[in-house]
């Protein structure tokens, strides 16, 4: 069996939250006491990917290389792909044709937060179908923001509309995309939309055209959360702030993860614990080895 592969698109220029982001990448921003990227990167790693392309601009690559080097400290592998110039969420696949090397892959968007009991098992069924794509629908209350699923009466997916004016469910497709080797290959058939992008949709539907586009949906008891408002990125803070009080336990923690995965021992969580000194982050580490 191939291991499934994980790309991060970070790349962009977050102009809608400028000027916050004109001096730093939005993927790099603080949401509550972690960097943003820290939430992504988490959801891979909780579909036990380790093994990990992160995409982004030639300006903000060594920013992200200093916040988290080559992986190593969590028992990953980190390659690092310049972005040019963004062209569309299908181009990730295009940059990362080589890293992938024919593997099929989990992609998720740099600015998009995951969390729910069971959210392991949600991606653990999706990273179990041999072929084709899964995508992952969560319920909203204005699909006309998002692409929304068309579902049929039995319940498969009819098609995917992005923006649509008369909505036909309440299922937004997140920033979670789980699909085959054959991504690279599809997205190089995609012709630029008219506002010049390579739209995923136009990739999913690819894939639903024959018959392998499986859908995910997040029910009651899961957040998916967008940053790419200053709203949403304060909501965002709150949530995570919010979660972690009332439970004593952290969201978007990949020190933790690696460590109950068992990539990295017992020294190596020290070490970590160590280094974020008496930050309310680095008692949360030491706890997990008392």
């Amino acid at each position: 069996m191939i291991q499934r592969k994980g790309i991060i698109l970070a790349g962009g220029s977050g102009t809608r939250l400028w000027p916050i982001t004109m001096g730093v990448s939005k993927q790099l921003l603080p949401i509550y006491d972690k960097p943003m990227i820290y939430y992504p990167l988490s959801a891979l790693m909780l579909a036990d990917i380790r093994e990990i392309a992160i995409i982004t601009t030639s300006e903000d690559q060594e920013q992200f290389r200093r916040l988290m080097g080559d992986g190593g400290q969590w028992g990953l592998h980190f390659t690092w792909i310049v972005q040019d110039r963004p062209e569309g969420l299908a181009q990730a696949y295009l940059l990362a044709e080589d890293f992938l090397a024919g593997a099929p892959s989990v992609m998720v968007l740099g600015d998009n937060l995951f969390f729910g009991h069971g959210l392991p098992e949600l991606l653990a069924r999706a990273t179990a179908r041999p072929s084709g794509g899964t995508v992952f629908g969560y319920r909203v209350a204005d699909p006309q923001r998002y692409g929304v699923v068309d579902f049929s009466a039995e319940g498969t997916v009819r098609g995917i509309i992005e923006k649509p004016v008369q909505p036909p469910s309440n299922y937004a497709v997140t920033g979670l995309y789980c699909l085959d080797g054959s991504a690279p290959e599809r997205a190089a058939g995609i012709r630029p939309s008219a506002r010049g992008e390579l739209e995923i949709t136009h990739l999913l539907e690819s894939y639903l055209a024959e018959g392998l586009l499986s859908v995910e949906t997040m029910g009651r008891g899961y957040a998916w959360l967008d940053t790419g408002t200053h709203e949403s990125l304060l909501d965002a803070g709150n949530f995570v702030r919010t979660l972690q009080a009332r439970q004593g336990l952290q969201m978007g923690c990949p020190d933790e993860i690696a460590y109950l995965k068992g990539w990295i021992d017992r020294a190596a969580l020290r070490a970590r614990a160590d280094l974020f000194g008496k930050t309310g982050y680095g008692a949360y580490l030491a706890s997990l080895l008392s």
